[in-house]
């Protein structure tokens, strides 16, 4: 079997191992997180090699990495549009349950994280944002004061910025339905972006259609936080800064096996993943914070 390619074949690969994963409690992690780097565009006769459990596959004689990566999204899709809600609804409820209890979370001062879109089949985190923007002296799960910052879309060219609410009434829904940080919030006045806050992000939550267990993600192909995960990563470099964790959120259909997800230097490798079956730190970070 290619990797990449799209049949029937990867799509029941794809549901046979998340329904398995679910089961599964304990994953040994094996890849750190680098510093930011370059992106360079690749040609598309660079070869390449990915691991699949049976396969070695060379991009010379396969298809090129953008080709894969479009081929990977279009199967997960489907394996996503074929889980069922109910399962979907359980393993929202196990993932939210996990991050919330935490220590790492509750620690946690300043965040990022997404607002999830029930059209784009994203891991929910209504309770997660919900729980951020609580009081801490109201007896709730957290324990310190939180920052919240949600992404806003800038353009077409992959830039996004992320900005602080205060209030889920300070979201709106943009052209494509999903929730957005309104340009002003209800006193009139700008949300502060968090590239120009004076204080750090300690954890980053984040979406995506695919990952595995070595650290590689798979976004939607738009490049949006890929983009800003190594503008951030960098300016927490120059203030000498703490890198933030970034945790990503999946469901079980989402995990691939190793070698199934093609990579580039722009594509930014996550710390954590968090599935129903349990946490999965993955770099020397996450191995120490979690």
């Amino acid at each position: 079997m290619m990797v990449g390619v799209s049949s029937p074949a990867l799509l029941n690969l794809i549901i046979k191992r998340g329904r398995s994963l679910v089961k599964m409690a304990h994953l040994v992690p094996t890849l750190s997180s680098p510093p930011p780097s370059p992106c360079p565009a690749l040609p598309r006769s660079a070869a390449i090699t990915t691991t699949t459990n049976t396969t070695t596959v060379a991009a010379g004689m396969s298809k090129s990495i953008p080709d894969q990566k479009r081929a990977l999204r279009s199967d997960v899709r489907k394996a996503l549009k074929a889980f069922s809600p109910a399962l979907r609804a359980q393993e929202d409820l196990a993932i939210q349950n996990i991050v919330l209890n935490s220590s790492w979370f509750k620690s946690s001062t300043r965040l990022c994280a997404y607002i999830s879109s029930q059209s784009l089949r994203e891991v929910d985190t209504g309770r997660i944002l919900g729980e951020i923007l609580k009081s801490p002296d109201d007896g709730h799960q957290t324990q310190v004061k939180k920052e919240l910052y949600v992404p806003w879309v800038e353009d077409k060219n992959s830039n996004m910025r992320m900005l602080k609410i205060s209030s889920l009434e300070d979201l709106v829904a943009n052209s494509m339905n999903i929730l957005e940080p309104s340009p002003v919030d209800a006193n009139g006045n700008q949300h502060e972006d968090v590239m120009l806050a004076a204080n750090p992000v300690d954890l980053f939550l984040l979406p995506g259609l695919a990952f595995d267990r070595h650290g590689r993600r798979l976004g939607r192909g738009g490049g949006y936080y890929d983009v800003f995960l190594k503008k951030y990563q960098k300016l927490a470099t120059e203030n000498n800064w703490n890198q933030p964790l970034l945790v990503a959120l999946a469901y079980s259909v989402q995990i691939m096996e190793e070698g199934m997800i093609p990579v580039t230097p722009c594509d930014v490798p996550i710390d954590a993943l968090v599935s129903a079956a349990g946490v999965i730190p993955i770099s020397p970070s996450a191995l120490e914070r979690m």
